[in-house]
């Protein structure tokens, strides 16, 4: 659903900004809880501080002229061999060491250096030449001078040896801050100085090249949240009849329907900051680092007022509290819900944050995260319907050159359930599908191959035995002709015997229209299709392979769902007994209902596999056929399939559309 094209009109100037010609401001935005700027702090209201690392760099830039200062005065002083000969005649030798022709050595009385008035040496260095011919040994002998190759102890200075043992433990010290700095830890406003802080950017308005033009098909969510955008661009008639506005608005719905490009759009079209963090960021191994970016979230956000927090996936650390995860009440995911919990009542609607946040699971989060005060409005995003698919597939191919003969309508009818990334993708892949072919622009079979790739999965070059292609020729009639026959059943589309994906062959079935609400005839009639493949192979090779296990795990779902969460077992009655996650026996559920909810899947299944072998023995005619015609075509479309049965297509699809506000079954 997302399309980054720029806007032709550019972003209102941020508000909070003070008019020209004025000394004050003339908005209602204030920060609450922020000291007030004093004499002498530089724009953007913060005390310029010398941090840790400063701190850090000119001691050790201390400790650098320290020591090439003490390296410089304790350095021996390099005379010429001609003084050093002389103070050998003069019998003025303590004691020499060499190293080559390196000859270091100390005076038993302190000389004048030559070449420099006013200083003298005790301690010197000179180089012997390679062309002296002197017995220097003999004579250095003969005055009982102490003559050694190389010094027997290296001897150091006292602050080279605190150096060399304080150098271990800071480097320990500074390999652990480290460690806290990439883990992004920030341990506070004052913890260890701040060096692990982290600072939160917002990203600037006229980034977001992303407004409501751009988000289509959920209209009824769009003008929900633009109050959120009339307040940030007018708060001022708010304010004058008294009226609050929201402090948080959570989005929620399955993946890929928008929510993160509608948080992005609310910002784009308020034109103000915008704040997108996702909720792993604030977990670390260091305990109290996700609370205190929490902190410095909030109150950047407060610091750029008006503007906009979106925290993305906030089921991560806003599940209810208390649960079977947690350790003891103070485990790192509490403290930071606990932390954004208290930022949300921490500032009122005047200081113009308002915080977004989306997630995929409502049902776990923290019911103090979802009270008046703090997320005041929850909408959900629900994937597009025929009218918004179109929509979403008209701006998808904005930007892709589309042939003339396309028609998107007839696209949006063939995607029922497919939400705006999945969209997205589609017209994505049909454009590269389009390169491919080099096709000048993407044609309707582009865009319908490209649909196929996406339900089906990729084509595979596989050569299949003569036997193993006629059983799976029948696997597939059998699922497209109980399709055909059983009442409600979703038309069938396409048959294909050529591997796609993990499958042999694939058989695809979609409703006509959007469907909201499943009656047990549909669910039965699914159940039914779905066995269709193994009854198949059971009636004709009298045989059951493993290509029917998919088939099996579909139908087994279906059965336990009818009869364990939908009230349509009679033996059962209208009672749930199977949660949406965890164990049933946690919710008092006895091992005898267990034992019911099992007897009773198997009765369905048993009643829908009887049912499947019944009608394929009864029009047994009708399968061979189809098998003929898919064996010698491999694909065969909507059209084909009915002329191969020898069956009129229905009109009636089989229960009328029902919408109600209850969650949409899984299937």
């Amino acid at each position: 659903m997302e399309n980054e094209a720029a806007s032709s009109s550019s972003p209102e100037p941020l508000r909070g900004a003070e008019p020209a010609g004025t000394g004050r401001r003339s908005v209602p935005w204030r920060v609450e809880g922020m000291a007030a700027k004093g004499k002498g702090t530089p724009p953007g209201g913060r005390k310029r501080r010398f941090t840790p690392w400063v701190w850090l760099a000119a001691l050790y830039l201390g400790f650098f002229l320290l020591f090439s200062f003490q390296d410089v005065a304790s350095a021996p002083a390099a005379v010429p061999y001609s003084e050093f000969k002389t103070q050998v005649q003069n019998n003025n030798i303590g004691e020499v060491f060499s190293h080559g022709d390196t000859i270091e050595g100390k005076l038993r009385k302190e000389q004048a250096l030559p070449g420099a008035e006013g200083q003298s040496y005790t301690q010197f260095v000179t180089a012997r030449p390679t062309f002296a011919n002197d017995d220097l040994l003999s004579v250095l002998e003969a005055n009982k001078v102490t003559v050694r190759a190389t010094p027997l102890v290296q001897e150091r200075g006292v602050l080279l040896n605190l150096l060399y043992s304080v150098a271990p433990v800071a480097l320990l010290v500074l390999f652990y801050l480290w460690l806290l700095k990439r883990q992004g830890g920030m341990l506070g406003m004052g913890g260890l100085g701040g060096l692990a802080g982290k600072k939160f950017q917002p990203v600037n308005p006229q980034n977001i090249r992303v407004t409501f033009k751009d988000v289509a098909g959920i209209d009824e969510v769009e003008a929900e949240i633009s109050e959120v955008v009339d307040f940030l661009k007018g708060p001022e008639k708010y304010q004058a009849i008294g009226a609050r506005p929201p402090k948080g608005v959570l989005l929620s719905g399955p993946p890929g329907t928008g929510k993160t490009l509608l948080a992005r759009a609310t910002a784009g079209e308020a034109g103000v900051p915008f704040f997108h963090i996702s909720s792993s960021e604030f977990i670390e191994m260091v305990v109290g680092v996700g609370a205190s970016r929490v902190r410095e979230l909030f109150q950047a956000a407060r610091e750029a007022a008006p503007s906009i927090i979106f925290i993305d996936e906030i089921d991560a650390i806003g599940r209810k509290r208390g649960g079977s995860l947690a350790v003891g009440g103070h485990d790192e995911r509490e403290q930071t819900l606990n932390q954004i919990l208290t930022e949300m009542d921490g500032f009122s609607s005047s200081e113009g944050v308002v915080v977004l946040a989306a997630t995929n699971r409502p049902d776990v989060l923290d019911p103090a995260l979802l009270r008046p005060g703090r997320f005041d409005r929850s909408i959900t995003v629900h994937a597009p319907d025929q009218t918004g698919r179109l929509q979403i597939l008209k701006v998808q191919a904005r930007n892709v050159k589309l042939d003339g003969g396309v028609d998107l309508d007839l696209l949006a009818r063939a995607t029922p359930g497919m939400t705006g990334a999945e969209l997205a993708n589609l017209v994505n892949e049909a454009a590269l599908l389009a390169v491919k072919r080099n096709n000048p622009a993407v044609t309707e079979r582009d865009l319908f191959d490209a649909l196929e790739k996406v339900q089906l999965g990729t084509v595979r070059n596989v050569v299949m035995p003569a036997d193993e292609r006629r059983r799976t020729a029948y696997h597939e009639s059998g699922h497209a002709l109980l399709g055909m026959l059983e009442e409600g059943a979703d038309p069938v589309r396409k048959i294909s015997i050529i591997p796609r994906g993990r499958a042999l062959g694939v058989t695809l079935s979609t409703p006509d229209t959007d469907r909201y609400g499943y009656d047990e005839t549909y669910l039965r009639g699914k159940i039914v299709g779905a066995l269709g493949g193994m009854a198949a192979e059971r009636l004709v090779f009298g045989v059951v392979t493993s290509g029917a296990e998919s088939d099996l795990q579909t139908s087994t779902h279906l059965a336990r769902m009818m009869v364990g969460r939908w009230g349509m077992s009679p033996r059962i009655g209208p009672v749930q007994i199977l949660p949406e996650e965890g164990d049933p026996r946690a919710l008092g559920i006895s091992e005898g209902m267990l034992d019911i909810l099992a007897q009773e899947t198997r009765a369905l299944i048993d009643q829908c596999y009887e049912r499947a072998l019944t009608l394929l023995r009864e029009n047994r005619s009708r399968l061979d056929s189809l098998v003929e015609q898919l064996l010698a075509k491999e694909t065969l479309n909507e059209t084909e399939i009915y002329a191969a049965a020898g069956l009129q297509r229905r009109t009636d699809t089989g229960s009328p559309k029902q919408e109600d506000n209850h969650a949409k079954p899984v299937l």
